[in-house]
């Protein structure tokens, strides 16, 4: 009898304790929040933005954020996703296209958390891509380098052939200026400030007059080398114009901070699934920066347009055509 009495206080106990902390188990609330980036969230616009959303996460929802830096190999992910786990994490954001796989390979053995990370095509129940449509932004910084250029020769120096924003921004150059010459290189690296500015150099001796750097950390560099030439850059990623406001035509912006906040909404509603999802301008987190008071205005408005034109039609002016 007095074992019986035992189990049943044991049992009515648990029971307590599990309703008290009903909300620790609901399914899609958020408890923690955690995010793995691969060097520092100080070194470049794309992990700061990374980091100011993190931080907003924290301040919407009321929720403790962890972020762990230098998280390269898929040893380095394992420990950190153990350590997030154990510290009540439900959400994980990896803040790079290269967490995708390990992510993938992983998920089955975390239930209780939901993994995101960005552009790329790995997904899973509990794994979901975030992919920036770049091709429009790319598109409508194009017109405004294809508008500006006085010696009709504008040079892209790309991180990696398969940004998007790269096809776009020749099809704006073209569009707008069908006799301008798009040059193209690759530093195959977001980092690498030293062969960037070769690059630039290399540009420079043919002419060209505007550039568009599509690499976090050495596009600053472009732009501070632009301005001391006296010729133009179109910013990346962040608004650049407090570079140079003069030397930056405009930025084409991807406000990683905001879709943190939209992606934590979704999955604190139980609303956020597994799958690729993408996001344009018309999701308020793709925008051109301020205009360089040397972009006429007439042209800013014309441009403006376009964009809120694409926004309604999903077609880019070249398409409407």
């Amino acid at each position: 009898m007095l074992r019986q009495l035992h189990i049943i206080i044991l049992f009515a106990v648990t029971i307590l304790l599990l309703s008290g902390c009903s909300d620790f188990f609901d399914e899609g609330n958020i408890q923690r929040v955690g995010m793995l980036v691969e060097n520092s969230v100080h070194d470049e616009p794309w992990a700061q933005k990374g980091y100011k959303g993190l931080q907003a996460i924290s301040e919407e929802f009321e929720v403790d954020v962890f972020f762990k830096e230098n998280i390269q190999t898929e040893q380095d992910l394992r420990e950190a996703v153990e350590d997030l786990s154990n510290r009540g994490v439900n959400l994980i954001f990896g803040h790079s296209s290269t967490y995708g796989k390990f992510f993938e390979d992983i998920s089955a053995s975390y239930p209780s958390i939901h993994f995101v990370y960005f552009n790329g095509g790995y997904f899973g129940e509990d794994l979901t891509s975030l992919n920036f449509n770049s091709h429009a932004m790319g598109f409508f910084g194009g017109m405004v380098a294809g508008k500006m250029t006085e010696s009709n020769q504008v040079g892209i120096i790309g991180a990696y052939e398969w940004q998007p924003e790269i096809e776009g921004f020749f099809e704006g150059v073209k569009y707008q200026n069908p006799d301008a010459e798009v040059h193209f290189n690759y530093v195959h690296s977001w980092n690498d400030k030293k062969k960037a500015l070769k690059q630039y150099k290399e540009m420079r001796e043919k002419g060209v007059d505007v550039f568009y750097p599509t690499g976090d950390i050495y596009s600053e560099a472009i732009i501070k080398q632009a301005a001391e030439d006296g010729v133009y850059a179109i910013g990346y990623v962040t608004d650049q114009a407090d570079i140079d406001k003069k030397t930056v035509l405009t930025s084409t912006v991807q406000h990683v901070e905001d879709l943190y906040v939209l992606i934590a909404e979704q999955f604190n509603e139980g609303e956020l699934r597994g799958g690729v999802m993408t996001f344009d301008f018309q999701d308020e987190v793709i925008s051109l920066g301020k205009f360089s008071p040397d972009v006429p205005e007439d042209f800013r408005e014309k441009v403006m347009d376009e964009v809120e034109a694409y926004k309604d039609t999903g077609l880019l002016p070249n398409e409407r055509q």
